[in-house]
């Protein structure tokens, strides 16, 4: 525990366990997905990004197809953009890029966490500007619970059931140098 911060760490995913969860998703994208040559994977920035292209990477490994990956902010999608101040969201928001179409594809949305679903519903909003796909799926590494829409992950890597004093952490090498994935505890002591 970080006596500093007054918050303890756990464990949930080191680097093997996240790579084994991660190839598992990829063989239900695969499994799920009998026309390959059709799907696009646009990760959620900031760690759905690496996360679709490791993605792409496994699939192309076992199929011999990889997939288009891009990525999508999501930042002026969120209907809770009211509440951060313009400063912050320039601050925090990265490009959407990615360099093919969406008309008639299956996209797959890649995020590290879903929560509320909040962020999921925003990225769909933005989807529905570039184009219409055939079909959107969802895959996210970790689902802490806390859903304030009806969104679920068609491919899910794990989940963790949180309290209000709870949060996960996802780090990633492309990232934070490490893969890692650690579930945060408030303690009032």
């Amino acid at each position: 525990m970080d006596r500093n911060n007054d918050v303890e760490s756990t464990v949930v995913m080191d680097a093997s366990a996240m790579a084994a969860t991660l190839n598992s998703m990829a063989m239900a994208v695969v499994n799920g997905n009998p026309e390959l040559e059709s799907l696009v994977l646009l990760g959620i920035l900031r760690r759905g990004e690496p996360l679709a292209k490791r993605l792409s990477a496994l699939i192309e490994q076992t199929t011999g197809i990889a997939p288009p990956v891009g990525a999508l902010s999501t930042t002026l999608y969120r209907d809770d953009l009211h509440a951060r101040s313009s400063a912050n969201v320039a601050s925090r928001s990265g490009e959407t890029y990615f360099d093919f179409s969406l008309e008639g594809r299956t996209v797959l949305l890649v995020d590290d966490v879903i929560s509320a679903g909040r962020t999921i519903r925003a990225a769909m909003g933005e989807i529905m500007d570039y184009g219409r796909p055939k079909r959107i799926q969802l895959a996210c590494l970790i689902d802490r619970g806390g859903r304030e829409l009806p969104i679920q992950a068609d491919y899910l890597g794990y989940i963790v059931h949180t309290t209000a004093d709870e949060w996960i952490s996802v780090q990633l090498q492309e990232v934070d140098g490490e893969d890692l994935i650690l579930l945060h505890e408030r303690c009032d002591k």
